[in-house]
């Protein structure tokens, strides 16, 4: 039936085809014109889609708290003035974006994102919804193309932490049991909003504005809220998983010169994604893994005098980082001292770490180093 068909279409483009195109030129021309029809469909749909999850989302929050939007109607005249100015003239610090990427002397760059000179902050600096809920009015939808698909649910978002908020302060009654009837639309807006990072961070606009930062810090507000994050993790711990793998290679993958800034932003999110315990185990066994993995084929092209990935190696270096940080973290915490990444990660990467260094060592210091500090850190925890 197939063969059939693909004769009665040939026979039927032979005999329709204008005069002067071949066959090959017309049967391009009709494909062309089909693809294009499907993809005005497929927008058509996304956008319908799209406006149905925001529906829906006007609906919960309804029924969490059907007062919310009347007290919340009108609108915030400095929201509208900054996020205005930021459409307008989204950060005026051009000279960012032509250098190399290397020069940190203006701060500013690196204070947008909340990262500390020394990488290492106080947990107080990136604490929860309560610092981010005063400061930053929900977002309105006037942004970028690449920020356009963070807006709905981040403004959703915050509007649930916004009621938890409220609530717990004895201003509103929520009912936030609504949250188990519609998994749905929670689930989805932060697999939207995961989605929408990550096709910022593959192609950033640096440097990264206010408003993706306070995306990151809405998602972060989100899982460490001890209420709302047991529907969140619940729901979409398959997503949050694959969101870190893909930060992760997004980060080992990135070969562009003016790099480190956006290479920086990712560690931290990594980072602050880490603080969660129950996101934080299964964080480091990746890290765990993707250094092993590179620790031994760097120590195998070594000995048979091969070439290297030196852009690897050089975006290794952030994922050293961001273990460092979460190990710290976890040797404070003692309770889960001895949680899930004692397990067959660490074997693996502890197994065969002295001979890697001792080779290593003479032509890779820095990263022999690194290596030896992440294992000080592993067995500290343990020790404790």
């Amino acid at each position: 039936y197939l063969k059939i068909s693909k004769l009665a279409l040939a026979f039927a483009i032979i005999h329709s085809k204008p005069p002067g195109k071949s066959c090959k030129e017309y049967t391009e021309h009709l494909a062309k014109t089909l693809s294009k029809q499907d993809f005005g469909w497929k927008s058509k749909v996304e956008a319908l889609e799209a406006e149905v999850l925001r529906l829906r989302q006007e609906l919960l929050l309804n029924k969490i708290c059907p007062r919310f939007c009347l007290e919340n109607g009108k609108p915030n005249t400095s929201a509208e003035t900054l996020l205005d100015q930021e459409c307008i003239n989204p950060m005026s610090y051009s000279s960012q974006l032509e250098d190399s990427g290397c020069d940190v002397s203006n701060d500013y760059a690196f204070d947008s994102l909340g990262i500390a000179s020394d990488f290492h902050q106080s947990e107080h600096n990136v604490d929860t919804s309560k610092h981010w809920l005063e400061r930053v009015p929900p977002v309105s939808l006037c942004c970028i193309s690449k920020e356009e698909s963070l807006a709905a649910p981040v403004q959703f978002l915050q509007h649930l932490l916004e009621i938890k908020k409220l609530s717990e302060g004895g201003i509103l009654q929520a009912d936030f049991t609504e949250l188990e009837n519609d998994s749905f639309t929670v689930c989805d807006s932060v697999s939207r909003l995961l989605d929408g990072l990550i096709v910022f961070y593959n192609s950033p606009k640096l440097p990264v504005s206010n408003f993706v930062t306070e995306a990151v810090c809405v998602l972060i507000s989100l899982i460490t809220d001890t209420k709302l994050s047991n529907h969140v993790l619940k729901k979409c711990f398959k997503k949050l998983e694959e969101f870190k793998k893909n930060l992760i290679q997004i980060i080992l993958r990135n070969s562009s010169i003016n790099r480190f800034q956006a290479l920086h932003a990712v560690s931290h999110t990594l980072v602050l994604l880490g603080r969660n315990n129950i996101l934080r185990s299964a964080l480091i066994s990746l890290l765990l893994s993707e250094v092993r993995q590179f620790a031994e084929q760097l120590l195998q092209d070594h000995q048979i005098q091969a070439m290297y990935d030196v852009t690897k190696y050089e975006n290794i270096f952030p994922l050293y980082m961001i273990l460092e940080q979460l190990l710290q973290k976890e040797t404070e915490e003692s309770n889960v001292s001895s949680s899930d990444y004692d397990g067959e990660e660490k074997i693996k990467f502890l197994k065969n770490l002295d001979q890697i260094i001792l080779h290593l060592s003479d032509e890779f210091p820095l990263f022999s180093l690194y290596l030896w500090r992440v294992s000080v850190l592993l067995n500290s925890a343990q020790i404790q």
